[in-house]
């Protein structure tokens, strides 16, 4: 599993990583966390807000902190 943060950098961009990554270790899921801060590829994404979160190249969240436990349902699908 792939997940991807998109943001320019921004405090909620690096709180959602640091989300993200407590998810991974919380729900035991293999995956790998990747930024993207590059502005051209976060619209590739039709990502018109950030911070976004992306899982496995589909966006599943923008414009919004999530939680620990968002962030895992998500993940557990």
């Amino acid at each position: 599993m792939v997940i991807k943060i998109l943001g320019t950098g921004c405090a909620k961009c690096k709180k959602l990583e640091e989300v993200a990554r407590k998810a991974i270790i919380e729900s035991g899921v293999d995956a790998t966390v990747e930024k993207v801060t590059e502005l051209d590829k976060i619209m590739d994404y039709n990502v018109m807000m950030t911070p976004a979160l992306v899982i496995d190249e589909k966006v599943v969240s923008a414009g919004k902190l999530l939680s620990v436990n968002d962030i895992v349902k998500l993940i557990k699908g």
